[in-house]
């Protein structure tokens, strides 16, 4: 490779760093302004400039009850919501190669939807135990997902159809669950399968956090070797890469991110499908673009449950039904340009 060549490459990589860093500083300001918007609004509207200091310390206290004990909690879980979903997207997509490859579409959230049904309406339980339970069914559809597409390592294509498949069965014993129940108790279990932040309170926000903390880590760790897995199987393993080990470990914390805001929120839907596509298409990114993904998944999130509170007078819609009106054109402009072009996106 000549100077020149060098010299051209290593401009147009700086280029592109440059454009992400712009990229992220960019989200991360509307981000922020979207939740002093939201903690804004509502009964009692305050100023977004008061909003911003009492966050900061500098409110007073009829305006510091309003905005960090009645409406902080919920903005808060929305946020680290959409970014854990909008992460484990990334995760899978990258490892699939494929943007069909996202938690909402392969099963994953449709098994934590599976058992918490069933623990709503089975077993009568409420609150965090129907959490643990969506916990439980998102890391056990993985697990059976993973050993059935094992043979001789795991390909994205079987993945991909197997977890399809089994988002299908989760869903049939859910529809049979939801039949069998008495009408109030479908009624609740309807309200947590749609996907809302209502009540959410402390205990969301720091599940999600400690999620965030333990697996922080291990995502810096492993975004390299998923940039590594992003080449294709054959040249990981001629990069002397541990394929199948890093794979699963990208799997596990993938599931953990979408299962653990699942259980905080119920199934927001299309938050993880949409928002890492759209990351690399604003960086220009050919890797993951882990950061700009979560910080359009909590966005997104944002976003939505700001247009499901306030856009429809008195009626409060769960947010995943803005989700689900916003990812649903996509999902079918992808089938449609899938179609087109012949090929797996």
């Amino acid at each position: 490779m000549t100077a020149e060549a060098v010299h051209v490459i290593a401009r147009a990589r700086a280029a592109r760093q440059t454009r992400s860093l712009v990229v992220i500083v960019v989200l991360a300001v509307v981000v922020f302004a979207t939740f002093c918007v939201s903690l804004s609004l509502g009964d009692f509207k305050i100023p977004v400039i008061d909003v911003v200091k009492t966050l900061f310390g500098g409110g007073d206290h009829a305006t510091e009850f309003i905005v960090n004990t009645l409406r902080l909690p919920r903005a808060l879980t929305g946020l680290l919501v959409g970014a854990a979903l909008g992460l484990s997207g990334a995760i899978f997509q990258s490892i699939a190669r494929n943007p069909l490859a996202s938690p909402d579409i392969i099963g994953v959230t449709y098994g934590a939807s599976a058992f918490a049904v069933f623990a709503i309406v089975t077993l009568g339980v409420t609150g965090v135990a129907v959490s643990a339970f969506a916990i439980v069914g998102a890391v056990l559809t993985a697990f059976i997902m993973y050993v059935l597409a094992w043979w001789h390592g795991v390909s994205s294509y079987r993945l991909i159809l197997i977890g399809i498949g089994i988002g299908a069965i989760a869903t049939s014993i859910t529809s049979y669950l939801l039949t069998k129940a008495r009408v109030e108790i479908a009624q609740q279990a309807l309200i947590w399968l749609t996907g809302s932040l209502n009540g959410r309170d402390w205990s969301n926000v720091r599940s999600l956090a400690i999620t965030f903390v333990v697996l922080l880590p291990f995502m810096v760790i492993l975004v390299h070797q998923l940039r590594i897995l992003q080449l294709g199987d054959e040249t990981a393993y001629g990069l002397g890469l541990r394929v199948e080990a890093s794979r699963l470990g990208l799997i596990v914390i993938a599931v953990l991110l979408a299962a653990v805001a699942t259980a905080a929120a119920g199934p927001i839907g299309f938050v993880a499908f949409v928002a890492p596509p759209i990351a690399r298409r604003l960086t220009r990114s050919p890797g993951p673009a882990m950061i700009a993904s979560g910080l359009l998944g909590a966005l997104v999130v944002a976003l939505s449950d700001l247009v499901a509170q306030h856009a429809f007078g008195d009626t409060q819609l769960p947010v995943g039904v803005v989700t689900g009106v916003v990812g649903a054109p996509y999902l079918m402009f992808l089938l449609a340009r899938t179609n087109r072009v012949g090929s797996g996106g």
